[in-house]
């Protein structure tokens, strides 16, 4: 792999976009990353459903424990005798088999059409179970299994009642996006403003955005002069100054100007609505998932079926066993394959795992993400809000004739009264050194240029450095040398202005969050090449990288794109992606891990995987290193669950018979429960990893 510097200065080509989304794919209702055809199993199910069924099903098997022989011999009691007493089983077992396994009888069904997995085996399980215990209540020879069917519906309905917990909320993500902007529009028809639905607009139709309005339809500007913050859409976290003839796109948020915009798209051709299809696109084409448990789950009932067959046969045809016999042996090949532990082997592991994440600032809103997560060999970051606060700081003040601290002052004094984020921070910079502002009068701002007023009885401005052009200033070549000093590092510039000439120049930047580099180095240390992608320029992206230790990052990378470039780096080694505004949503549903900041916005939270609660991209590296812990409960959990087949089986058919050894339904239901126990121990070890320990 080549970790040398990538400097791609120039944008990422669109073309990998659209040419992988020329085949369009439709999502069904609850189709989300990892989850496709296999949870067909559950439509129509709710956590709530399976809750009910569970605690029912659980009250009524109570009662078929305590009066099972198998129980009493175990525990040396003897169960209370009443008229109709020994029919208290049968009945409860009836209602448990129809009512608690009904879903797994359906899902069956469903399979055998599809492919045999977990729900084949169930009820495979419970409806032998059923049939014969009923038949021996009925006359025939030999011991019932109704406590072995009622605990194993009791645990397989636990078992769906976790998963669907754990995986409930399919993607929300569109109706974020939908609703993100206005429904009406300011309509500019004859002179005269209308506010009409933004569906009714069409190409060239002339509308007002006032001073802080949310811009409702891609245009191009026709008249008037601001800046608009369009981070949410393209990762650019400074303010962009519109004038006349740019473009301005749905979703961006109008700062102090007023504008006039001619529609350009409309309906399914705004950039809002192609990075809705990119988001529906990459989750529609995931393929299908299909965990362990349901393919060891498929093997174990062809393998029980088989072996129970052929049981039933060698012994009917030795014929000096009888009927009965051959039966018993062949149904208790069956029941000894019941999936106690392996209903529970991954819903058990993923509750503790999702209870750690939690506690640790994690949200887990894909099931499947842990599996995913174990592989992930490379991790792009999104640089804005993501490795960075999204807010300014200022970085260095440059000052000529002016004390530094007085420039400050005076910046900060005028900037107190206007509501631009860069003027924001100048203030921020002065109330962090415990400066006094003074009082500025004759306050007035120029829009897309800055402000001017009157500080300690003389004139200044505080804009943009072409703002001193405009009006003829003197600019010294330090501060010449100083703007281009930041201007090389991608900071944004302001300069502090009198009547005569440019005083002080403030270099401004997105500042890197504190734990960003604690949090690149663990993932190095941990073998993960850490890739940064950003919407900005290439001299931001370039000083971004440099103080993070990053070798490979992607700049003016916009927002249709980047999905793209994270399939490119899929189609290298597993990936994984942190990102937190809107444009980073189709990404996040194309990685093969999302990871959303929790401060970012709902639609990327909606798109992610994992979201990252704190905001914290350190704990980026505590997800993976959970994820790998995770994976290996699951392995040994699975083992555990299935293992004792490879010795229960053959024993249960009977292959010890001749040498005096016979293993009885009773022991074959004991090795069950010591699995099931295993299994549960195994899975409340993994509260023991520590995630904060150095990797």
């Amino acid at each position: 792999m080549d970790h040398k510097r990538q400097q791609t200065g120039q944008t990422y080509p669109a073309s990998e976009a659209q040419d992988s989304h020329q085949s369009h794919h439709e999502p069904n209702q609850a189709q989300v990353k990892g989850h496709g055809k296999g949870h067909d199993k559950h439509a129509g199910h709710s956590p709530a459903m399976f809750k009910r069924r569970f605690l029912i099903c659980l009250g009524l098997t109570l009662p078929v424990l305590y009066f099972s022989p198998s129980f009493q011999q175990w525990f040396s009691y003897q169960a209370i005798q009443f008229p109709g007493s020994n029919w208290v089983t049968p009945i409860l077992s009836t209602v448990i088999y129809f009512y608690g396994g009904w879903v797994f009888l359906k899902g069956a069904w469903h399979e055998l059409q599809n492919k045999i997995g977990m729900m084949t085996l169930v009820a495979l399980a419970i409806t032998v179970a059923f049939v014969y215990s009923v038949a021996v209540s009925l006359g025939l020879e030999g011991n019932s299994f109704y406590w072995e069917l009622a605990t194993l519906v009791v645990i397989m309905l636990l078992g769906h009642w976790i998963e669907m917990a754990s995986v409930q909320g399919a993607s929300r993500a569109l109706e974020h996006l939908a609703n993100l902007v206005p429904s009406v529009a300011h309509q500019q028809v004859n002179g005269q403003i209308e506010d009409v639905s933004v569906s009714a607009l069409a190409e060239d139709d002339l509308i007002l955005i006032r001073p802080g309005e949310q811009v409702p339809i891609d245009g191009t500007v026709l008249d008037g002069n601001s800046s608009v913050n369009e981070a949410f859409l393209t990762g650019e976290s400074r303010p962009v100054v519109k004038q006349v003839g740019d473009e301005i796109v749905a979703g961006a948020v109008n700062g102090e100007g007023a504008l006039t915009i001619q529609v350009t798209r409309t309906g399914d051709q705004t950039t809002l609505s192609q990075i809705m299809r990119l988001v529906k696109e990459a989750q529609a084409s995931k393929s299908q998932y299909q965990t362990l448990a349901d393919q060891l789950a498929g093997w174990l009932t062809y393998g029980a079926i088989s072996v129970a067959t052929l049981t039933f046969i060698l012994w009917v045809s030795l014929g000096n066993s009888g009927l009965t016999f051959a039966i018993n042996r062949a149904v208790t090949v069956l029941v000894i394959t019941c999936p106690h532990a392996l209903g529970l082997a991954i819903p058990l592991v993923i509750i503790n795992a999702t209870s750690m994440a939690a506690k640790n600032g994690i949200l887990v809103r894909n099931r499947d993400a842990f599996e995913r997560a174990r592989g992930i060999k490379t991790i792009a970051f999104d640089k804005t809000g993501t490795l960075t606060q999204g807010k300014f700081g200022v970085q260095r003040i440059y000052a000529d004739g002016i004390d530094e601290l007085k420039a400050l002052v005076i910046a900060a004094s005028l900037e107190s009264l206007s509501e631009h984020p860069l003027g924001a921070a100048i203030v921020a910079e002065a109330e962090s050194r415990d400066r006094q502002l003074s009082l500025a009068s004759d306050f007035k701002a120029t829009p897309g240029q800055g402000v001017e007023g009157v500080v300690n009885q003389q004139r200044y401005r505080v804009g943009r450095p072409e703002w001193a052009e405009l009006l003829q200033l003197q600019f010294s070549s330090s501060l010449q040398a100083g703007l281009h000093e930041a201007e090389a590092r991608g900071e944004s510039a302001i300069a502090l202005m009198d009547d005569q000439q440019v005083l002080a120049v403030f270099g401004l930047a997105d500042q890197v969050r504190a734990s960003a580099r604690e949090a690149v180095k663990n993932l190095q240390t941990m073998g993960v090449q850490v890739v940064m992608i950003t919407g900005d320029a290439e001299a931001v992206a370039k000083t971004v990288a440099e103080e993070l230790h990053i070798d490979r990052y992607y700049a003016r990378v916009l927002p249709q794109d980047k999905a793209a470039l994270i399939r490119k780096l899929k189609a290298e080694q597993p990936t994984a992606f942190v990102g937190d505004g809107i444009n980073d949503a189709p990404a996040l549903a194309e990685a093969d891990l999302g990871l959303a900041i929790g401060a970012g916005t709902n639609v990327a939270i909606e798109s992610a995987d994992l979201v990252l609660v704190k905001s914290d991209p350190l704990d980026a590296t505590y997800a993976l290193k959970l994820a790998k812990a995770t994976y290996n409960k699951m392995i040994q959990n699975l083992f555990w669950a299935t293992g004792y087949n490879v010795i229960g089986i053959p024993l249960a058919a009977g292959v010890a018979a001749p040498f005096g050894f016979l293993l009885s339904p009773a022991v074959g239901a004991g090795l069950m429960s010591v699995s099931t126990v295993v299994v549960s121990i195994n899975a409340m070890l993994l509260r023991r990893v520590r995630l904060h320990d150095a990797s």
